[in-house]
Order: structure tokens, then C-alpha cells, then sequence
């Protein structure tokens, strides 16, 4: 029961860091978009890049794709919680706690979406995200979706009494 226990705090954890990068992002909107702006409009890129015809430069999409992003980490951090809770009432019998996993799955592969997907291929190949001195965020993307992958290929192992 020690490691369903882990598991659960785990999924625990990665819901609160969900909630708490929402509630920053919403509170700090200004800062924080500051950075989706400037990366999709590609305007600290290395000069004379090529690929400047990728950039998107209309304010509204701007606040679209920061809003995506939000809403995402709300979505992460409420599956994370109920998720979390789920285990948590399981947790003395593997069988049941193995078939309450989903929602867990759910939040943790949503998060790998966002960072992997979201920040380093999008932001940081599409966008060239990577170029730029002031707004590269590659780094923590990286550190985010390896963290919540690490839960998800922990929380994946079947379960067993005993």
C-alpha cells in the first residue's frame, strides 16, 4: 500500500503545481503574456531568420493561445485532484485502485501535452522559441514534462496486493 500511497501524492502534487501555474498565469496575466506574445510573434529570433513567416502577430490569438494554456492547467489540476482523491479512497485494494486510474492518466498525459508538445515543439521548433535570450522557456518545459511523465510511467504499473 506504501507505493499507492506515493502514487497518489504524486498525482497530488502534479495537480497542485497545475493549480498554482494557472493561478499564477491569471494573476500575473500582464508578465506572463508578455511571453506567449513575443515568442509566437517571433520578434527575438536570431536576425534575418527565414522562417519569420510563421509568426503570428495579431493580439487576439495571442490572448487565445495564452487562454489555451490556462484552461489547460485548470483542466490538469481538476483532473489531478479528483483523480488524486479517487486513489486515494482505492487505495487498499490494488484491483479497484488500478481501475480508478484514468482520470490521473488523464491530467498527468495532459500535462506532458502541454509542456512537450505545447512549449518545446510548438513555442520552442515552430516559433523558434529556443533563439531567444529573453523568452526561451525550453528549460523549465522540459523539467515540467518530464516530471509529470515520470509520474505517468509510474502511476501505469499495474497495482498488486500483497
Amino acid at each position: 500500500m506504501t507505493i499507492r500511497i506515493s502514487k497518489v501524492l504524486f498525482v497530488f502534487s502534479a495537480a497542485l503545481f497545475a493549480a498554482l501555474v494557472s493561478i499564477n498565469n491569471m494573476l500575473d496575466y500582464q508578465i506572463n503574456f508578455a511571453g506567449v506574445r513575443h515568442v509566437m510573434s517571433m520578434d527575438s529570433v536570431f536576425p534575418g531568420n527565414h522562417s519569420m513567416w510563421r509568426a503570428v502577430t495579431t493580439p487576439w490569438l495571442h490572448h487565445l493561445a495564452y487562454w489555451l494554456i490556462i484552461a489547460t492547467e485548470i483542466a490538469i489540476a481538476l483532473l489531478g485532484f479528483r483523480g488524486a482523491f479517487e486513489l486515494w479512497q482505492a487505495r487498499r485494494d490494488a484491483a479497484e485502485f488500478n481501475r480508478r486510474k484514468q482520470k490521473a492518466i488523464l491530467a498527468l498525459t495532459l500535462g506532458v501535452l502541454l509542456w512537450f508538445t505545447g512549449f518545446m515543439v510548438l513555442a520552442g521548433e515552430w516559433f523558434l522559441m529556443w533563439q531567444s535570450e529573453d523568452w526561451n522557456a525550453q528549460q523549465p518545459a522540459f523539467l515540467f514534462a518530464a516530471s509529470f511523465f515520470f509520474i505517468l510511467t509510474l502511476l501505469v504499473r499495474e497495482d498488486q496486493d500483497g
